[in-house]
């Protein structure tokens, strides 16, 4: 057996045992830093850290809390928050009190939070504040199950008239409760802990879906301690490491990242406000940090706008710049890949020296300056923007995992990374291609199944294991799997040519440096069409530009100079395309695409079908009585 498989087959029952081993092991090495919001006005954030050892001292508290409420083993306790440090700790409780969280995103309505808390059937929900508590208590008479809500920042959570005796405290009572009860009884958790069990119930996880309500994915204790030692074998994060965590912990995405950071024990920075993301990137300068590929495309989109603005021979270097670092990354990976070296031609070399000096550097700065690498997930990002970052010295891992098989199966191994491909399996997952190219997987991170719904489980959940993701795509002879498109989004046009919409969405992407989200459209048409949403900071400086300063979004989209911009970039894509994917009409939108409208997922996923739905009009507009062939 290799280091790698005792590793992970000696992997403990949960992480909850993975993080008693860890308090045990680095007592007092750094865990989690997180900002302390300074006095509006006065100044940036300060920043505290939380030990090993100031950390169980809090999760044990929680745990025991929770347990002096009466949360038995595998009862649902939901989180609703932001991601914060708080965050962890009330997860890492709930876990080592033997219960399952239910996560919740903020950005949730009250209907689908209340729909969410009932179907897990909640006995206790963690809030962040008094918007999350109001959901909670808008539909209180529908969940007679909730027995308890605590609040995290207490403030203006205020005790209401209807409310039960003791349902509503704070995140501190709780604590304080905990800690009441571990006095009275030390070893209550610690047996909580011992006594879970590798296929107890450890998260209903709701999928936040692009069609439908969402789905209760039920994932077990050995799912995520699987995940955290497969994270730790690939080698690809280390103890030494600084961590910048502020994707959505209510996605796997993001919680994954959690428990692979308790295996190994390094530093994670916790702060969820996307609005300090650039602020926070040079007071933590992390070495590794995950994202999703809309971040990747607005930092690129912002700095090729800056460009723009400064104009005249700053763009110019900017534009060469840019292929510059597109080139040097694919000649240094083909490279890599045939003979194990990234050497480039003396050329290339003498070039993408100058153009570190002259762009590359300041986009690494920019980023806090040590960063070693990103990891990429969610969704695909576009290639031209993953090459331009790799040659930038910015070197994105792309990954691949659903919210069913607990988030990470794929990651790109290191330097030997591939841009456009999501890399290879994690120790213990195994992969095959379906005869029609779906891709199949089995591990222990793929889930129980769906909560209460056995058909839909069945559909997807193969009796031995194998889960079918609803993705196609391809493996290369050395392992590297290439993800080429949803199955349920292929397009099949009226002439009976199969079109992948997300890869004429990333091609386009990374041309234009003004789009936000695009959608490409034309199943059981004659032509392929798009809708496309601008992004507005961008769009606006370029307006100024041409003399339309002061027009709002909407009018500047409408305007006939915005039209042709955007026109001549669509054009540009088309050139690499075959004919019958082509875009041959596109529309701009009259707003940017947003989660509060429904068009994105919380992870800015496009949900299509309520995308189509909504722009129906302007989708029938550019084929009225068009034949395009």
């Amino acid at each position: 057996m290799t280091e790698t498989q005792a590793l992970i087959e000696n992997r403990p029952p949960s992480v909850a045992s993975l993080f008693l081993e860890r308090v045990e092991a680095t007592p007092e090495a750094e865990a989690y830093r997180y900002p302390v919001p300074a006095p509006s006005g006065q100044g940036p954030d300060s920043w505290a850290s939380l030990t090993w050892r100031d950390a169980a001292d809090r999760v044990f508290a929680i745990a025991a809390g929770l347990i002096d409420l009466g949360v038995r083993p595998e009862e649902r306790v939901a989180l609703a928050s932001g991601t914060r440090v708080e965050w962890i700790l009330a997860d890492l409780g709930v876990m080592c009190a033997g219960a399952a969280t239910t996560p919740v995103y903020p950005s949730t309505n009250a209907e689908e939070t209340a729909f969410m808390l009932g179907d897990a059937e909640c006995k206790v929900i963690i809030a962040e504040d008094a918007a999350q508590l109001a959901k909670a208590r808008k539909h209180r008479a529908e969940l007679p199950g909730l027995a308890h809500v605590v609040v995290i920042d207490a403030g203006d959570a205020t005790p209401d008239a209807e409310d039960p005796e003791g349902w509503l405290l704070s995140l501190a009572d709780l604590e304080r409760r905990g800690a009441a009860r571990l006095e009275r009884e030390p070893g209550i958790v610690k047996e909580r802990v011992d006594a879970l069990r590798p296929e107890q119930l450890a998260t209903l996880i709701y999928t936040s879906g692009t069609t439908g309500r969402p789905k209760g994915v039920r994932l077990r204790h050995d799912a995520w301690a699987y995940m955290a030692r497969a994270i730790e074998a690939t080698g690809l994060v280390r103890p030494e490491d600084v961590q910048y965590l502020w994707l959505p912990l209510a996605h796997v995405f993001g919680k994954v990242l959690t428990a692979g950071q308790i295996s190994v024990g390094h530093v994670t920075a916790v702060d969820g406000r996307v609005d300090k993301i650039i602020e926070n990137l040079a007071v933590v300068r992390p070495t590794y940090m995950a994202a999703v590929p809309r971040i990747f495309e607005k930092v690129y989109n912002g700095v090729a706008a800056k460009a723009r603005e400064a104009g005249g021979a700053k763009y110019k270097i900017f534009r060469w710049a840019a292929e510059v670092a597109r080139e040097y990354a694919k000649v240094s990976q083909d490279n890599f890949r045939h003979t194990g070296s990234k050497s480039v031609p003396f050329g290339l070399a003498v070039k993408h020296r100058a153009a570190d000096a002259l762009v590359y550097s300041k986009i690494r700065d920019a980023f806090g300056g040590r960063l070693r690498a990103c990891v990429s997930g969610a969704s695909a990002l576009a290639p031209d923007i993953g090459y331009f970052f790799a040659g930038a010295g910015i070197h994105i891992l792309e990954g691949y995992g659903l919210t069913e098989t607990s988030a990470a199966n794929f990651v790109n191994p290191g330097e030997a990374y591939r841009t456009g491909t999501v890399g290879k399996p994690l120790p213990g997952t195994e992969v095959r291609i379906a005869d029609d190219g779906e891709i199949l997987l089995r591990s222990p991170g793929v889930m129980e199944g769906y909560h209460k719904q056995p058909e839909k489980t069945s559909e997807v959940l193969e009796s031995d294991g194998w889960f079918h993701t609803g993705d196609i795509g391809e493996l290369s002879a050395d392992g590297y799997l290439r993800i080429t498109d949803r199955k349920k989004d292929l397009i099949k046009t009226s002439g009976g040519k199969y079109v992948a919409p997300a890869e004429i969405e990333g091609r386009f992407k990374a041309v234009c440096p003004y789009v936000s989200n695009v959608l490409v459209h034309g199943a059981d048409r004659n032509f392929c069409s798009a809708l496309i949403a601008l992004d507005g900071p961008a769009i606006l400086a370029w307006a100024k530009e041409q003399g339309m300063e002061g027009l709002p979004y909407a009018e500047v989209v409408a305007a006939q100079e915005t039209q042709e911009l955007i026109g001549d970039y669509v054009r540009q894509v088309n050139e690499g395309l075959q004919r019958w994917q082509t875009v041959k009409k596109f529309r701009l939108l009259p707003r940017d695409l947003d989660v509060e409208h429904g068009e994105l997922t919380p992870s800015l996923k496009l949900k299509r079908p309520v995308v189509e739905r909504e722009y129906k009009n302007l989708i029938e507009e550019m084929y009225a009585g068009a034949r395009e062939d």
